[in-house]
Parts: C-alpha cells; structure tokens; sequence
C-alpha cells in the first residue's frame, strides 16, 4: 500500500504574471489537496502592480525562448477557452507586421482623459491614400497608417502565431481562478528565506498592513519577483531596464493589428537630419491602443512597484511619435501615461526558471519583455518541478538556475 502523500507549504513570492499563473497551475494540479497543502501568494503591493499590469500583452510563436514558447503559447489558447478569456482578459488572435514610415502628419493636440472637447471625426480616408496602401503591400484591414509617409510594410505574424491579452486582466484572472482553489493571498514585502541544512523553511515578510515582521512556514519557496530579484536573492543576475507606455483611445476603433515601428521623424532647428524612434503600437479590444518606447536605466529601481516614477515628458514623445503616422491615433484621447521595470538576465540568455542550490528554493524569473507571453509555460512547468519532481512539459535545461549563478 502507498504511503500517503506528505503535506506541502508552498510560498510564492511575487504577484505579477509569473507568480499567478505558478499559483494558478500548482492550484490546478492533480496532487493538490486543499485541505492537506497549502499554496501563499505573497505580494508586496498589488497584483500585476508592475510590468505585469503595463505591458503589452503580445503574445506570440516567433518569440523566444524556444524551449518554452511554444508549450505557454499553446497554454494560453487553452486558459482563454477554459475560462472565456476573450471576455475576461482580451484574449484574440492579431496581425502583426513591421512598418517603416516618415512621420509626416503635422502635431493636434491630443486630448488626455481630463479633457472636457470632443475629439475631430475623421474624413473616410481617400480611396487614392488607399491605393498607395494596397500598392506597399499593406494589408487592406490597416487603414490607420498615413500612406503618404509609409516607407515599406513586411509581415511577422497572423492570427495563427500571434495573440493577444490584456496582461492586468490576464494576471488578476490567473490569481482569482487560483484563489478560488484554495491559495491564499497575502499582502507584504519578502524580507529573507530561512534555511537549516540547505533547504527551505520559511519566509519572513513585513506586512503591508501592520508593518509587522511575520513567518510563513514553507518547505517550499518560489521567487517570481522579477526585477526585484536581487533584494531576496542577491546572488541572481537580475538586473532592472524602465520602460514608459501610453494607452490612447483612438477617434475610431482599429482594426487588430501590432506593428513593430521604425519612424524617421524630423530634427527640430536648423538641422536637416532626421531622427529615427521605434515605438511599439498594438490595437486592442474595446476601442484601446497601447504604444511603448524604448527603455532607460535613467533612474534605479525603487524598492516596491508603488513608488515607480512615470516620467511625462518620455510619455508624451510617445504620444507624439505615433500621433505622426496615424491620424486615428494623433486626434484621439490619451487615457494611461505610465511606466514599469523590465526584469533581464545581466549574464545574457534566460529567463531564469527552475530549482536552484537550495532545496526547495524555485525561481521563475528574467523574462524581459516576454513575460505575460511566457509565463503560463513558465508556471505548468514550475508546477510540475514541485508536484513531479521534474518538468514534464518542456526541455528547460537552458533555462537552469544552476547555469546562471
């Protein structure tokens, strides 16, 4: 007769996109029992407070790693069926292409959310701009680039390799759908992980709430803390890049694309050299456009995702760079200024994900720009190190902590 399964104190650290769909597939295992085990979300400020609440949400086969892409891409198409994700977090397969334009439409005053003015209607654009479209080889559903600026188009992705999701809904769904499993949610910043004899046993945090330094037993520990890394792991090669976004709603709904942008843009004064940006413009459901510049290490990560600093004016070269190629986007309204921390792997490579040194001490963590794409294969396999004792899902030996510290 089998011996009976022994019960388990598991404690995620970190409520982004990792440490809720870790949550979510540990929650949804087979082995789990409820009343025997125990699975803690600890997070220091609020759900996808960071990069998992401000991303982009693209999802998609041609990014990397390869070793994990294919396995979370496919998760998320199963998740969003499971659980009306269409509806409940955004999830839809898009277009997506690399365009590259002269940014030729002149400045309007783009309204922000506060403003009282009704945004100017658009003329049907001209069956001529059109044709200069169609003749680049644009897709006749992207009707919102100025054609008169466009320089080349060329496809990266369809709908059968690309998606999308809202990543804030996405990660908070992933935290509920765990929740109503039986893990509980606990607000408050990790402070260390105690061990005796290598291995994991517990987890001291300082309330959000009290302030209070508190203990949570745990025999295992998963550190999902993306650019904070460091602050409980000092030994992990995490380092932190700011990124700044926008979200605009545009003066009509667009049609789904993505589009990897390169703009050359003119200098200002007497300088007769362009300057060339590549912000990042993705359509979403609900009449919404995310856009996204390029990152800066300008100011060093602060201690929690609260205390993260927007910087307007990156904003609104954001705003102002796609506001010369598209006339929907220029003369709609600007509704989220915004900005987060990035995690990277300094050495290179990564994400970071797997058992570490310490016995029963798992991390799941560097993922750059790709997290909310890759963190669904990235928690079914971080599920199965702790209930089958390896992953099944998926080759991560590339992925080690042990190749990286």
């Amino acid at each position: 007769m089998a011996s009976e399964q022994k019960s388990r104190n598991i404690v995620i650290v970190g409520g982004g996109i990792i440490g809720a769909t870790t949550a979510y597939f540990l929650s949804h295992h087979e082995k789990f029992d409820r009343e025997r085990d125990s699975i803690t979300l600890l997070e220091a400020t609020k759900l996808a407070g960071g990069a998992s609440g401000k991303a982009g949400g693209l999802l998609a086969l041609w990014a990397y790693p390869n070793c994990i892409v294919p396995l979370s891409y496919r998760l998320h198409k199963e998740l969003a069926e499971r659980h009306n994700g269409a509806e409940r977090w955004g999830y839809r397969g898009v277009h997506c292409g690399q365009i590259e334009m002269y940014g030729v439409l002149a400045k309007s005053k783009v309204p922000s959310a506060s403003d009282k003015k009704d945004s100017v209607s658009l003329q049907k654009r001209s069956s001529k701009a059109l044709g200069l479209l169609r003749a680049a080889g644009v897709p006749k559903e992207l009707d919102w680039v100025a054609a008169e600026g466009l320089q080349a188009y060329e496809k990266m992705g369809d709908p059968t390799t690309t998606a999308q999701v809202h990543p804030y809904q996405f990660t908070t769904s992933m935290a509920e759908l765990a929740s109503e499993k039986g893990v509980k949610i606990i607000y408050g910043s990790a402070m260390s992980i105690n061990q005796a004899s290598g291995s994991v046993k517990s987890i001291i945090y300082k309330s959000k709430d009290s302030g209070e330094e508190k203990t949570l037993d745990a025999d295992t520990a998963i550190l999902t803390t993306g650019p904070w890394t460091k602050t409980i792991y000092p030994s992990a090669p995490v380092s932190a890049l700011r990124a700044h976004s926008v979200t605009i709603r545009p003066s009509r709904p667009v049609s789904a694309y993505c589009l990897f942008t390169s703009i050359d843009l003119p200098r200002g004064g007497t300088s007769r050299k362009s300057q060339t940006v590549t912000p990042e413009i993705y359509a979403r459901p609900n009449n919404e456009v995310y856009a996204c510049g390029e990152g800066d290490t300008l100011v060093p990560l602060p201690t929690s995702t609260d205390l993260v600093q927007c910087d307007d004016a990156h904003c609104r070269d954001i705003v102002d760079q796609v506001s010369s190629i598209s006339e929907e986007l220029r003369d709609g309204e600007v509704t989220a200024c915004q900005a987060c921390y990035l995690p990277n792997v300094s050495s290179g490579g990564g994400p970071i994900v797997g058992s570490t040194e310490v016995k029963g001490l798992l991390m799941g963590t560097g993922h750059t720009c790709w997290g909310i794409q890759n963190g669904p294969g990235t928690g079914k396999c971080l599920s199965e190190l702790v209930w089958d004792g390896r992953v099944l899902s998926a080759d991560l030996a590339s992925l080690d902590p042990k190749r990286f510290m």
